[in-house]
């Protein structure tokens, strides 16, 4: 007798639903997407109970027909691909026609639909068991409402494992949130046992989009945001990333998108945290909303059940993208006019007409009037240029050794005091006017007063300069008296022929000496005494997971940033205000000069009204 048997529809569907509906918030994403697929531009949504007594999503979509009813309910039915070569490039949401099958499983589920313009509808109704669908007409307008009532009524186990009330609407909750961040152009309400909890207006200009941002995401992350847009061939990146003085405790405010689907995937994360690596302060998180288009046939959706994950053809190109976009993007923020603080900044994005365009070079002018030598912006644009033009460096005649002299000062103006300056020509941290407790300098600028913290300032500047000189002379490498071998699989051998060209720009020279064999002759100079089998690993995984690595760049910037933190100006070390002058000049052209090598701020400031403030004056 025949020990394999096929599964009765109620059980498939049921184990089908384990995978699509976890809990409410599973169902409401589901129905949300089929709307968002439908071509809704308004979604209403009502629960109750978070979910678990009632689910009611209404759309002004484009409908189905009485006879298209059933089979939507049906698994594996759907309008949405039609053979293999739509599979390979999906452009919906869902795709797969399982969500209503499942969810009707284990809940009573009912569908009313029209695709007229009249109200003659019809509504398919169904309730666990053995899925029989029933139907009748109903009066709806154009669009969809799917209703679903008594989640898990007939699995009680399952309905065990669901959280507090409170627990599952949050998540609930977050789903409609990622959804109306991806789709700015659709009308989203949310209702939660009668009260309204979020009634988003359809967006149409930047400001519209700015504004739902600070409602889904908080008006502090708007106020600290920096607006990214680059491209590159087919790969587009825009959206908004937090500067990393508005770092997380936890990774809660982390967006990402691509082609308009939410998701989570350790390769985005990866590119997102390298980027972030020089200006986060440990065990902090970047927030950000950002937004990846690519051809739909560069990125496989169907990978994992609730189709969070993806899985990119050329993930080392993507990975390249993201993490060059943010990293340059987060290196042009400098002091701007206008600008309260490093620490607590208002963002450009407050204003749209004052937003930055932080992928165009802000590096030109300054080049054109040689006051920098800094490297080739990573896009290309023409930057703006500034409102002040700093005179060429004094001498410096401090009976000390000197900042200028010592530590290479951009320029030092000699004024007292601002005041006696043209008011067009005061730059963005202003002018020294003291030094408080050998720690911090005192300046004054067109806005009011501003701190800079002496020593972390200085060693951001020197930290640039050293990873600078780095660069323009390439890594050197050095041989080892006695080449080290290596025993590795097949494929990390394979990855070293591949990727010969890398290793060699990382200063590594590894031959394969057998099929699962490597032989390494050569290594950085700046890595003597490394663990050279550890790092070599390290390497090879992070070619297998990402198809890049960074590793010996972040072995060499550890020792940089160690270097520059010894080599920079120290605490109750007295300067004049020439040098004073001179350090904030060179922030003012320095990149990432808002933080130091740890993720410190370097700066704040207070405007006139924030000390009036203080002060009571003018009540």
């Amino acid at each position: 007798m025949s020990v394999i048997k096929r599964l009765e529809p109620r059980l498939a569907n049921q184990i089908a639903a384990g995978e699509v509906v976890e809990r409410p918030a599973s169902v409401v994403k589901e129905l949300l997407e089929n709307s968002l697929d439908a071509g809704a531009t308004r979604v209403d949504i009502e629960v109750e109970a978070a979910g678990t007594r009632l689910i009611r999503i209404r759309d002004d979509g484009g409908g189905m027909a009485a006879e298209d009813l059933p089979l939507a309910l049906d698994r594996h039915a759907t309008s949405k691909i039609a053979s293999l070569e739509d599979l390979e490039q999906v452009g919906s949401f869902g795709f797969r026609g399982e969500a209503l099958a499942s969810i009707g499983s284990v809940a009573r589920l009912e569908v009313t639909s029209n695709d007229g313009d009249d109200t003659r509808g019809q509504a398919a109704s169904c309730a666990g068991r053995d899925m029989a669908v029933s139907l009748r007409p109903a009066a709806h307008p154009r669009g969809t409402t799917v209703e679903v009532r008594d989640l898990f009524f007939n699995t009680p186990a399952r309905r065990k494992f669901l959280r507090t009330e409170r627990t599952e609407f949050n998540h609930l909750e977050d789903v409609v949130k990622r959804l109306a961040l991806a789709r700015f152009d659709v009308s989203f309400s949310l209702r939660h046992n009668g009260r309204q909890i979020h009634d988003l207006r359809r967006c149409v200009d930047e400001g519209d989009r700015l504004r739902r941002v600070a409602l889904l995401c908080g008006p502090g992350f708007v106020e600290h945001a920096l607006s990214v847009e680059r491209h590159a061939g087919k790969l587009r990146l825009y959206g908004w990333v937090a500067q990393p003085t508005f770092s997380r405790s936890q990774a809660d405010l982390q967006h990402f998108f691509v082609n308009g689907r939410y998701i989570r995937d350790k390769l985005v994360v990866h590119a997102v945290r390298q980027a972030f690596s020089d200006v986060l302060y440990q065990g902090r998180h970047p927030a950000f909303a950002l937004y990846l288009e690519l051809d739909p046939a560069e990125v496989d959706v169907n990978v994992h059940p609730t189709k969070h994950e993806v899985r990119f053809r050329d993930g080392r190109s993507v990975h390249g993208f993201i993490y060059s976009t943010l990293h340059q993007a987060l290196a042009d923020v400098r002091p701007e006019e206008g600008q309260a603080s490093a620490y607590d900044a208002p963002s450009p994005l407050s204003t749209p007409a004052g937003r930055l365009d932080l992928l165009t070079g802000e590096l030109v002018h300054q080049r054109e009037m040689g006051l920098t030598e800094s490297r080739e912006s990573a896009t290309p644009g023409q930057g703006a240029s500034r409102p002040y033009a700093p005179t060429p460096t004094s001498s410096g005649s401090a009976p000390m050794a000197s900042y200028g002299r010592l530590y290479g000062g951009a320029s030092a103006q000699d004024g007292d005091a601002v005041a006696e300056g043209d008011e067009g020509t005061i730059p963005p941290l202003g002018y020294a006017v003291a030094q408080l407790h050998g720690v911090y300098i005192l300046a004054q600028n067109r806005d009011g007063l501003v701190l800079v913290d002496m020593h972390a300032a200085h060693e951001r500047i020197t930290y640039e300069r050293l990873k600078s000189a780095r660069d323009d002379a390439g890594i050197r490498s050095q041989p080892l008296l006695v080449p080290q071998t290596l025993a590795v699989s097949q494929r990390e051998a394979g990855l070293v022929e591949e990727h010969s060209e890398l290793f060699r720009g990382l200063g590594l020279t590894v031959e394969v000496a057998g099929e699962e064999s490597l032989l390494v002759r050569e290594i950085p100079v700046s890595l003597q005494g490394a663990d050279v089998e550890q790092l070599l690993r390290d390497v090879l995984s992070d070619l297998l997971e990402y198809g890049s690595s960074e590793r010996i760049a972040r072995h060499e910037d550890e020792l940089l940033s160690t270097m520059a933190c010894h080599g920079s100006v120290r605490a109750n070390r007295r300067l004049t205000i020439p040098e004073m002058n001179a350090l904030l000049r060179d922030m003012e052209i320095t990149e990432r000069s808002g933080q130091c090598n740890h993720g410190r701020p370097t700066w704040t400031a207070l405007s006139m009204a924030e000390l009036d403030r203080l002060f009571l004056r003018g009540r």
